[in-house]
């Protein structure tokens, strides 16, 4: 081609560019002094021009144009209906090259006269497309074939053609920057040129006819037909003659009583089976590409493999990933999906990347319903701009330049491309289709196929290294827990002497994420945030800025109200405020209430006690995070993530893996939680007194089904709930517990798992405490400090010299009082301060007896109720012996949180099926069997849950 004739093609093509772009910008302008009733008209009138113009253009230049073209005529769901009609033409009935040009390129490809090749050949091509026209033939064998031969001089035109489209989706992107079309038109400069060899669409027909064929997964079958390759060259492709009725003649459709929705729906089966399973799928279906036999059952014919897409295993699942969260509502998967395939946002908005996703998998819609569904697009664009809009605070015409995506991967524009051809498929031939029911099962299968491989089998279950004999044997309990199906995912870390002994990570991150679990990973832990939490109230306590005794109304106002001017900070710890069932209408009325901090602590202040504080304790199961939070803010001044912050993320260098309510940024090291359902099945007809009336266990098997869907979610995982919402891997959560068990003492740091612990950047920025308002003043909270050394003054209390434990005999209990380093203690230390001048940086309590506050144990005895089941924030474990000599918390599900003091033992669990505590205990049992470490009751009963588990069942770990 030569210069003369690329500067021609050049011209005539921004040319109309620029006329069909002006035509519209002038109509837009015209409209806005026409009436109402005549717009509609003046609309078609431009559109059927303009698809003309196009048309004719298309004709005249061919090459690249016809495939634009061809991929516009199948978009009859958002197209106008003029554009369709008239590009319709395109798909196969373009003008024919002579057949001296055709014998030529044949005879030059095979070095033979046409003679020799065919005993007939049909001069009539039965198809004309943009690179070749095919020919119908006869062998000498007999054999009736078809003949794709490749226009002459093609390759010239569509390699000019890709530089001019190029050239006008930059200047479409400078003009109107939220249409950048450039990912797109990028990846088919390098998909493109790749059709214009037939050798390549030859070993593409094999590949995919072999894959589609594999009856590997019965329940995946499709049902299609694929034409066998005989030769190819580069410029020509020999193919078995299949003879069948084009998706666009409608007659012959009809004659045959071709069931179309049928035939559609197999044919997007097909692409499902070649997206999600096979990894290799044909980038082009449009209408000229398909055939349907004649003969019933009337199975699609699948044509064209010349644009073809391999990608990779992780692409592939990542687009599956993204499939099902579009499915499911997931916002964290879906932006897991986005990280894990390379596309990257401007903003953080995951509902409205979640609407972008639900348009891409939304149902097809007839033709008929075109304009309809055009307009819905719109004014969900039109939405989605102006809550950009909003939180960027741009003006109207900053955000018309807006272009949220900052990155597209170009493995997905050709995946996007399928979708929308798909779908304008189906539009053509007026049937609708449910992309979300007809491609689940396949993106299940490839997630679902990694996740179901037997732990003892996957080589990556467990990625971590084995660094004791204690998490030898860990291990192999929890391959036979993987294998049995009790775990998805889990993470266990452990210290013994203040030295990490135990810090596995195995299993997967999801039902749809095979990604295996890193030591980094973030599990929902759901009430072992509440160990948390409490935590920090002691460590405000601890520094002077509260008081345990101190009334709640005192330092938050309008609390007060409703008979709670009693209720004081212990009460809360100790689950005795009266406020049990406080807040238990939210999950019922709107769960997303859960996630406006402020109105949460504004109805917890107004909330109503159902007993007299200090004299029943039911567990506060919901209650407790935001009294903990309310308390925290109004003692401190600060935030409840700053003070989470100070107390406990910084001095214990766990940045990036504990966090109560999540930032953006982490998705991509989220764990999903998904439920054992054998397990739920037996909370029925089990009764617990120790629990409040709204959370009883026949209660929570309702509500545990309908768990995972909530905090699933992202709105959910964000939100502030600090008695059910933490998110943390085990080596945090253990090193948290480590810190407690040493009276406050900061561990080594925790060095043999990598990524290293403390590596992730903690940047939580959520709206907590509102500023106060000019001229109010914050009252001042007074403490006064009393060095006083106390006396042992209680006969029935005594010294242990071997030990130094003291032991207080109550009823059928034994208190047992941990060591300390000091020798003495301090009256007043549950309201005291203690001097922290010389704090050292690994020290995060000064009180000595610490541990005895955490259990409500020693000088606390009195604050808590007797024989009761939590101290002050933890739940106490007893040992066989009755002593008191640890404590900690689990989540519903089992995650757990626990320490021994006496034995300087720690652990943590993290979970993502969720489960009765069985799995918990199992683990448990064995780590403190291995290390000589008493086991708590609690956990010994879980433990021997198994076949017979509805026997020993009586008291499952839900708090």
């Amino acid at each position: 081609m030569g210069w003369g004739n690329i500067y021609k093609r050049r011209a005539k093509v921004f040319t109309l560019a620029l006329v069909i772009y002006f035509d519209y910008k002038a109509l837009q302008q015209r409209e806005k002094w026409v009436s109402k009733s005549k717009r509609a008209s003046l609309w078609e009138k431009a559109h059927d021009r303009n698809a003309k113009r196009l048309l004719n253009l298309v004709i005249e230049l061919e090459g690249l144009w016809v495939k634009m073209g061809q991929y516009l005529s199948t978009r009859a769901d958002v197209l106008p209906e003029a554009y369709i009609f008239c590009l319709r033409q395109l798909q196969d009935s373009l003008p024919p090259r002579s057949l001296e040009e055709v014998c030529r390129t044949i005879q030059k490809e095979f070095g033979k006269p046409m003679d020799e090749l065919f005993s007939d050949f049909v001069k009539t091509p039965i198809a004309t497309a943009s690179i070749a026209q095919v020919h119908r033939a006869t062998l000498w064998s007999g054999r009736d074939v078809v003949v794709k031969v490749q226009h002459e001089g093609i390759k010239a035109v569509i390699l000019e053609d890709l530089k001019n489209a190029k050239s006008i989706v930059d200047w479409i992107a400078w003009a109107e920057p939220q249409y950048d079309f450039n990912p797109m038109i990028d990846e088919w400069c390098k998909e493109a040129p790749k059709e214009l060899d037939f050798n390549h669409e030859a070993e593409n027909t094999r590949t995919v006819s072999k894959n589609l064929s594999c009856k590997s997964n019965p329940e995946n079958d499709v049902d299609v037909l694929i034409p066998e390759v005989i030769q190819s060259t580069e410029k020509v492709l020999i193919l078995e003659y299949m003879d069948g009725i084009r998706l666009n003649d409608s007659e012959s459709l009809e004659a045959y009583a071709v069931d179309k929705q049928k035939v559609v729906e197999e044919i997007t089966r097909a692409y499902a089976h070649q997206i999600y399973v096979d990894g290799f799928f044909n980038g082009d279906p449009h209408p000229g590409n398909f055939l349907v036999s004649k003969e019933p059952p009337h199975r699609p014919i699948l044509l064209d493999f010349g644009l073809t897409k391999l990608i990779s295993s992780s692409m592939k699942q990542a687009l599956a990933k993204m499939f099902l969260a579009s499915a499911e509502g997931d916002y964290v998967a879906l932006l897991s999906a986005f990280a894990e395939m390379g596309l990257k946002l401007r903003l953080d908005l995951p509902e409205q990347a979640m609407m972008v996703t639900n348009v891409f998998f939304r149902a097809s819609t007839p033709a008929s319903e075109a304009l309809e569904n055009m307009k819905s697009l719109a004014e969900e664009r039109t939405k989605n701009m102006k809550v950009i809009q909003e939180k960027l605070n741009l003006s109207k015409k900053e955000v018309s330049r807006f272009n949220p995506v900052d990155a597209f991967p170009g493995d997905a524009v050709i995946f996007v491309r399928v979708l929308n051809l798909l779908r304008g498929l189906s539009s053509t031939l007026n049937v609708r289709v449910i992309y979300l029911d007809i491609m689940r099962p396949f993106a299940e299968s490839i997630l679902q196929g990694n996740i179901s491989k037997v732990p003892a089998s996957n080589e990556q279950w467990i990625s971590t290294p084995v660094r004791s004999n204690v998490e030898a044997k860990l291990r192999e309990l929890l391959i036979e827990l993987g294998g049995d199906d009790r775990i998805l995912g889990v993470q266990v870390c452990a210290y013994k002497d203040g030295k990490v002994v135990i810090d596995t990570a195995a299993g997967m991150l999801g039902r749809y994420d095979p990604r295996p679990v890193q030591p980094d990973s973030l599990f929902p832990v759901f009430s072992a945030t509440k160990g948390i939490t409490a935590g920090m109230l002691h460590w405000l306590v601890d520094d002077g800025k509260l008081k345990l005794e101190e009334n709640i109304a005192d330092m938050w106002p309008g609390f007060g109200t409703n008979g709670k001017n009693l209720i004081k900070v212990h009460h809360v710890l100790n689950h005795t405020s009266g406020l049990h069932n406080a807040m238990a209408d939210i999950p019922k009325e709107d769960p997303l209430l859960m996630c406006d901090w402020e109105e949460c602590l504004k109805r917890m202040a107004l909330s109503t006690t159902e007993s007299e504080p200090g004299h029943e304790q039911l567990y506060h199961y919901l209650s407790f995070g935001w009294l903990c939070g309310g308390i925290v803010e109004h003692a401190s001044g600060k935030k409840f993530q700053e003070v989470l912050n100070e107390a406990i993320i910084h001095p214990l260098n766990i940045e990036g893996e504990l966090y109560i309510g999540i930032p953006p940024g982490v998705e991509s090291r989220l764990a999903t939680l998904t439920v054992d359902m054998e397990d739920l099945k037996l909370l029925s007809g089990i009764s617990r007194p120790e629990l409040p009336s709204t959370f009883q266990p026949g209660q929570i098997s309702q509500m545990v089904s309908s768990l995972p869907i909530l905090f699933n979610s992202l709105n959910i995982r964000r939100a502030i709930i600090p008695a059910a919402n933490g998110h943390c891997s085990a080596r945090a959560l253990a090193r948290y517990y480590a810190t407690l068990a040493a009276g406050g003492v900061v561990p080594p740091p925790h060095t043999p798992s990598e990524p290293a612990l403390g590596s992730h950047p903690h940047i939580p920025n959520f709206p907590s405490l509102q500023p106060k308002k000019k001229g109010s003043k914050s009252k001042e909270i007074t403490v006064t400090k009393d060095k006083t050394k106390s006396k042992n003054t209680d006969p029935s209390e005594s010294k242990d010299s071997k030990s130094n434990t003291y032991s207080k005999k109550d009823g059928n209990t034994n208190y047992m009082q941990l060591p300390s380093d000091v020798t003495s203690s301090t009256n007043g230390e549950i309201n005291g301060i203690y001097d922290r001048k010389n704090e050292k940086d690994d020290k995060i309590f000064q009180n000595p007896r610490i541990h005895d506050a955490f259990m409500g144990v020693g000088d606390y005895e009195s604050i808590v109720l007797p024989n009761g089941m939590f101290g002050l924030g933890f739940k106490r474990f007893k040992s066989k012996d009755g002593c008191l000599t640890s404590f900690g918390h689990s989540g519903l599900g089992g995650s757990t949180g626990f320490c021994d003091v006496k034995h300087n033992f720690a652990i943590a669990v993290t979970l993502n099926k969720m489960s009765l505590g069985g799995v918990t205990g199992k683990i448990m049992q064995l780590v403190c069997s291995e290390l000589n470490v008493p086991l708590p009751e609690e956990f010994a009963r879980l433990s021997g849950l198994g076949s017979d588990m509805e026997l020993n069942f009586d008291k499952p770990l839900i708090n």
